[in-house]
């Protein structure tokens, strides 16, 4: 299987066993070979079916391994792409589902809002281009998880096959537009993790573990979307990848991010 082949069976098979171990909480060592991806393009070929297979709506993307240490722990060159899918997607508050959960992590993020469509185009966009483009941004906490077991070994082709390990992701509300004002590379970002009336632990962050900055991120988005031929849409939202180490939970653990002027978002990772 070359890069040049046609993503149909083969793809389609690779997201149908992907999806159904979702479904059952069930965990893969790898892919079988005649449907196993072999790079990015195969990768990203086979995420491409999973709205197919699921019946489930593109709501917008996550970016993962957005700093050195996530890009080492996984073993990426870079960052990786993934579909934020309904059913997935959650407000402030939610109770998250714990079960089959194996990373057990929550990441405090920047996520944006699309006030308008990027298309695909033959040149790279800049980051004012996709900044014009961005109607809000949000205080957000992605709850990630993979199927690949273990998926630090699992290579980028399948990683990207198995949705960048989106799973969970919980929206906050969106921000005063002073945002637009601020330097978000040095912007802070305080995060708690609580049992019960017990504080467990806290960690802080900025926005300079996100490439940099999560503009940055954004832009890489757009343009690795723009390169696979795929529009970033009008109102999906993208969520750039943690901006501190990922909090790590227990069941029934309180996570919540404070933003400052931007806002707080918070979950609770459910008892069972």
């Amino acid at each position: 299987m070359s890069d040049h082949t046609p993503p149909s069976s083969w793809a389609a098979e690779a997201a149908r066993l992907i999806w159904d171990h979702w479904q059952t909480g069930q965990v893969l060592s790898a892919l079988p070979e005649a449907c196993r991806p072999a790079s990015a393009w195969q990768g990203y070929a086979a995420q491409a079916q999973l709205p197919l297979v699921s019946g489930r709506e593109v709501l917008g993307w996550k970016i993962a391994a957005t700093s050195a240490n996530g890009q080492a722990h996984i073993k990426v060159g870079g960052p990786l792409a993934g579909r934020l899918l309904s059913g997935q997607v959650m407000d402030s508050g939610a109770v998250v589902p714990s079960a089959s959960n194996r990373m057990r992590v929550a990441e405090p993020e920047f996520a944006f809002t699309m006030a308008q469509d990027l298309p695909a185009q033959a040149t790279p966009y800049t980051p004012a281009q996709v900044m014009n483009a961005v109607a809000s941004l949000h205080p957000a906490i992605e709850v990630p998880d993979s199927r690949l077991d273990p998926f630090t070994q699992a290579g980028e082709a399948q990683l990207l096959a198995d949705n960048a390990c989106a799973r969970h992701f919980v929206l906050g509300p969106a921000a005063p537009d002073v945002w637009r004002e601020l330097d978000l590379s040095t912007y802070p970002v305080h995060a708690r993790v609580d049992h019960g009336l017990a504080l467990r632990y806290t960690r802080e962050g900025t926005g300079g573990n996100v490439l940099g900055d999560p503009r940055i991120a954004l832009t890489w988005l757009a343009n690795r979307l723009s390169s696979l031929g795929i529009p970033l849409q009008k109102g999906q939202v993208v969520t750039t990848g943690t901006c501190m180490v990922p909090l790590e939970l227990q069941p029934g653990d309180r996570a919540s991010a404070d933003f400052g002027v931007l806002g707080r978002v918070e979950m609770i990772f459910s008892e069972t």
